[in-house]
């Protein structure tokens, strides 16, 4: 029997799993235009945006329209430009672009329409000009190239495929290059400039440092884990075998994390060095990679008689025991 109430209508679970990548995607897009709007427009003397107080109250935003059906929301660079060059410095002025976008909406649309969209698009562009800053380019260019690169990325992104796809592909090909930065983390060798006690990577621009006959001094640099441990131990033995040392000092005062993979492959090169007659020596551990060590087989075999809390200390026990 009819009773006279509207169907029922379940969503399809099946096109709530193929949209929802869509849609966090979306939202993600979202997300990073708004937190790169409001850092590009920060001026001096105001807070810089915080990521995660921008997520929420996106989120936050976006649930609450949801109940009463409004568009979603986000941040926009060229709404965000118009309201500068046209003095917005409250939160009042978007109260009054929302107000002046529902009176345009309700009495001047069916004029808005008639106007070309070359026309639109000037106006757009008029007030987008002013966050091209070539300038900034060439400043980049000279303090790191591969950020310069993410630069260009970014804007050729942009000018191809639009704002948001634009940033995204930069913040993907950031990533990429991050991940190839930590799977080739950086060994330094270390030498004493001629005069002092100061140590420091050898490098061509110093070519009068000295170094230590039958002491090698090595850093690692970065998050050394199972990624990467193989990675950093080719490098060592390189130089290991290249300087044929009597001692190794590894200085980790630039390791913030030693994971247990890398661990396990340390206690074997400590073997294996030791078997050729190279005694390997640790040196200015950080306190969570110190305490890792103890509790390892290795802190037993290395104990305090090769443990060293910074590089003099090390450098004066070899130098004594010649």
């Amino acid at each position: 029997m009819p009773t006279g109430l509207p169907p029922v209508i379940l969503p399809d679970p099946q096109l709530a799993l193929t949209l929802w990548p869509a849609a966090l995607g979306i939202a993600l897009m979202s997300f990073t235009e708004s937190i790169a709007a409001g850092r590009a427009f920060a001026r001096a003397g105001e807070p810089n945006p915080q990521p995660n107080r921008e997520l929420f109250a996106t989120g936050a935003a976006n649930l609450a329209g949801a109940l009463v059906g409004a568009m979603p929301a986000g941040g926009g660079t060229t709404q965000t430009a118009v309201n500068r060059l046209a003095g917005a410095r409250t939160k009042l002025a978007g109260l009054v672009t929302a107000l002046a976008a529902l009176v345009t909406a309700l009495f001047l649309a069916p004029y808005i329409a008639k106007m070309p969209d070359a026309t639109l698009a000037a106006i757009v562009i008029v007030y987008s000009v002013s966050l091209i800053k070539p300038r900034e380019f060439m400043d980049i260019a000279k303090v790191r190239r591969t950020e310069f690169v993410w630069a260009l990325v970014a804007a050729v992104g942009v000018v191809l495929l639009g704002t948001l796809q634009g940033i995204v592909v930069a913040i993907v090909v950031s990533l990429v290059a991050l991940a190839h930065q930590l799977a080739d983390p950086p060994v330094r060798v270390l030498g004493r400039k001629p005069g002092t006690k100061i140590l420091r990577p050898l490098t061509r621009r110093h070519p009068d440092d000295s170094t230590i006959p039958g002491l090698l001094l090595l850093r690692p640099e970065g998050r050394i884990y199972f990624a990467n441990a193989e990675r950093a131990g080719q490098k060592m033995r390189a130089l290991i075998a290249e300087t044929q040392p009597k001692v190794v000092v590894i200085d980790m005062s630039a390791v913030f994390d030693f994971e247990y993979t890398a661990l396990k492959m340390l206690m074997q090169a400590e073997k294996r060095l030791r078997e050729h007659g190279v005694m390997l020596w640790l040196a200015s551990l950080n306190p969570g990679v110190l305490a890792m060590v103890r509790r390892s087989p290795l802190g037993e075999t290395l104990g305090h008689e090769r443990m060293f809390a910074n590089l003099d200390l090390a450098i004066d026990r070899f130098q004594s025991a010649r």
